[in-house]
């Protein structure tokens, strides 16, 4: 095995110039001179925007990050070099359901209705989609949804999802509600609009999906639209209990780089590694070819393109599942953009949250941000290095189905607070204590719990204060936090 040490990329500086802020305005100037001659010469008074969504994807996996030394992912790379990647972004709710409804709708899951897995999006909630149509878009979706209630008496359930569960992607649909229960790596079924089914078989469910979104983006499109392209791998097949990459994938990287945060742990990674491996570089080549059709099409110029993922994922190291903790291999996901505003061929170093996402959006493309919507803009920080000095570079963490917890994390410190009941189904307590603490300048891999120590004290006594400013703005009551007395 490898054993590359690489932590000094987390200590690396930001390009320092700054880039034109008029790109926008530059890319309408040059598409209304090319008005009336199909897709390429449409009028572009606003931006596209795809968003290209994994699940469970590693912020390491991605090798422009420079991390890790067997990950083959040349088209995200290239998407880093002439994008802006945020290399510090981290989801507000690890796990699947709650960081899509956090994705679309700018509020924390506790708002969105969708606080754990199997509940329904609130249907009076601004979306991203339902703001753009307002706007005059298309609001287009292809892939895995998870936002339907699971009860089929309510409308749910794994398969199709009814028009009013959908948040506002109204115009193109192929999806399925629960993508791992409704499909399998090499056969399975989605539905369309009017809830018809749609199979395939012998195909790789990634370039299955990609052919779906492929076909949207060969039509014409009268319209300004937002697709939104939502993949299940890496993440495990459910009933498999396993990741499944492509055939062979799995023996190309057999003896490939463990992540120095998994190695020191037990966990289920040296069996899952291969295939994980397999099936980022299966979303890494459906990445290139959508951007290619992009390209083909005469849509990239002014079309805003977003890779990302929902959570990470710690193999069994630090619970009994994937996800569903506070640690950077559950938290640190990918987040990388290119397009008008986001042309910047630059790494931005402040924590911004999939929270923001949404409000960022709709800010590059010239929409209003509904005042329902608690994440911020974090377009200005691109361009502007005295807002990005600025930026408060923390964000609120909600912890569902593994326990009830919060935490906070910021550029020095993840500081995390658990209901010390050990109860699960409820989506927030007003009674926690103090769980976890770790330094992220001098253990970014997190090797060490620093709750309970007294020399610590003091910093716990802030992250406490701000972590409790940062549940009140999310909406929750003040709760208490009783502090850690005995270093575990």
């Amino acid at each position: 095995m490898s054993n590359v040490n690489r932590r000094n990329f987390l200590l690396g500086t930001a390009a320092a110039a700054a880039a034109a802020e008029a790109s926008v305005v530059a890319a309408m100037a040059h598409a209304e001179a090319h008005a009336g001659q199909g897709n390429e010469a449409r009028a572009k008074k606003q931006p596209n925007i795809v968003i290209y969504h994994s699940d469970q994807f590693r912020w390491d996996f991605v090798g422009a990050n420079g991390l890790n030394s067997s990950t083959h992912t040349p088209n995200l790379d290239a998407l880093a070099a002439s994008g802006t990647n945020f290399t510090h972004t981290v989801t507000n709710q690890p796990v699947c359901a709650p960081s899509r409804s956090v994705t679309i709708t700018g509020c924390y899951a506790t708002e969105t209705g969708v606080w754990r897995n199997g509940l329904g999006l609130r249907q009076d909630l601004p979306t991203l989609a339902t703001e753009l149509r307002k706007a005059g878009y298309t609001a287009n979706y292809v892939g895995k949804w998870h936002m339907a209630p699971a009860s089929v008496a309510e409308g749910g359930g794994p398969g199709a999802v009814r028009p009013e569960h959908r948040g506002g992607f109204l115009d193109f649909w192929e999806a399925a509600n629960e993508l791992e229960h409704t499909t399998h790596p090499y056969e399975g079924t989605i539905w369309d609009r009017d809830g018809n089914p749609i199979t395939y078989k012998d195909e790789y469910r990634v370039d299955f999906i990609t052919d779906r979104a492929v076909r949207f983006l060969r039509q014409k499109q009268e319209k300004p639209f937002l697709l939104m392209i939502s993949q299940l791998e890496p993440h495990q097949q459910n009933d498999l209990g396993r990741m499944v990459g492509p055939k062979g994938s799995a023996e190309r990287f057999i003896d490939a780089f463990v992540p120095v945060d998994l190695r020191s742990f037990p966990g289920d990674w040296h069996k899952q590694l291969p295939d994980y491996y397999g099936s980022c570089e299966s979303i890494d080549a459906s990445v290139g070819r959508v951007r290619r059709v992009l390209d083909e099409e005469g849509l990239s110029e002014n079309t805003i393109f977003v890779f990302m993922s929902d959570h990470a994922c710690h193999f069994m190291t630090r619970n009994q599942e994937y996800k569903r903790s506070t640690h950077n291999s559950s938290l640190r996901v990918p987040f990388l953009v290119e397009g008008p505003g986001f042309d910047s061929a630059r790494q931005i170093q402040e924590i911004v949250g999939i929270v923001d996402i949404a409000p960022t959006l709709l800010d590059a493309a010239g929409v209003p941000v509904p005042a329902s919507m608690k994440g911020k803009s974090f377009l200005p920080i691109v361009h502007n290095a005295k807002v990005r000095a600025e930026w408060p570079s923390r964000q609120l963490i909600q912890i569902s189905e593994s326990m009830t917890g919060r935490a906070i994390r910021t550029k020095d410190w993840t500081y995390c607070i658990a209901d010390p009941t050990g109860e699960r189904d409820q989506p927030t307590s007003t009674n926690y204590h103090e769980y976890q603490l770790y330094d992220q300048r001098n253990d970014p891999h997190e090797l060490v719990n620093l709750a309970g120590r007294k020399e610590y004290r003091a910093v716990a006594r802030e992250l406490s204060a701000q972590l409790k400013e940062l549940m009140a703005a999310a909406g929750e009551a003040e709760p208490e936090i009783v502090p850690a007395k005995l270093y575990p």
